[in-house]
């Protein structure tokens, strides 16, 4: 059995923040997947279902975000789960905006959801870290977070969630590196490699695709002699 816990605040006014894009994830899978609805447990919001051949069950804090591990902990404690088996997704800001690790153990970072849960259960857990990239500041960081992502962040977005739900099964049986890559294939699709693909199907002229050559500036050539008469005019001038 595995524990997914996706970090966030709670109710509508945080739904869309940076913050949240651990709760984000969550309901993709859970929508992808076929879970159950969603019901309290836990001092949050859990539902379960499989994932390939693993039990399942994915829990957002309801605590809000500072107080996150208390909820982990409880729902540690009711399945009796050992830290390997928990799974902990977060928004990173030391990383750029849709990209992607996978961690386990160490530091919190100052993350303060992480925090909590360091201080209920330790560090021995897993974690997806979400980069949504740095305000520039320290000072500009709570603001930063607390606020919805930008119209032009929904492209990368989706296609990242997309891609966590479809490595999801291997995440959860605890193969990493075929869970990022599936994330890989949302995220950065290969582009032309000669397979026959979109990016090969439609070659960019600036990248040097062959455009039809300009024909070549050419001095005008005689009229073509037609007689001996011609021929003379041409040697010795028209006369005229």
């Amino acid at each position: 059995m595995r524990l997914f816990v996706g970090l966030g605040n709670p109710g509508a006014k945080y739904a869309g923040n940076r913050h949240n894009i651990g709760f984000m994830a969550l309901d993709r899978i859970a929508a992808d997947h076929g879970f159950g609805p969603w019901k309290k447990a836990h001092q949050g919001l859990a539902c379960e279902g499989r994932l390939g051949l693993e039990k399942v069950v994915l829990l957002k804090p309801e605590t809000f975000m500072n107080l996150s591990g208390q909820s982990v902990h409880a729902a540690v404690s009711f399945y009796k789960l050992a830290l390997n088996e928990v799974t902990v997704f977060h928004d990173e800001l030391d990383l750029a905006p849709g990209k992607i690790r996978v961690k386990t153990g160490g530091g919190h970072a100052g993350h303060n959801g992480l925090r909590s849960i360091h201080q209920h259960l330790g560090e021995a857990y897993h974690r997806v870290r979400l980069g949504i990239g740095h305000p520039g500041h320290k000072d500009a960081v709570a603001s930063y977070v607390l606020h919805d992502f930008a119209k032009a962040d929904q492209d990368w977005l989706d296609d990242l969630l997309r891609g966590i739900s479809d490595g999801a099964a291997a995440l959860a049986a605890g193969d990493s590196a075929k869970f990022l890559n599936a994330v890989s294939l949302r995220t950065a699709p290969a582009r032309n490699s000669g397979t026959g693909g979109e990016a090969a199907a439609k070659p960019n002229p600036a990248a040097g695709a062959a455009k039809p050559a300009a024909p070549a500036a050419a001095k005008p050539e005689p009229p073509a002699a037609t007689s001996p008469f011609d021929r003379l005019r041409g040697l010795f001038g028209k006369g005229d």
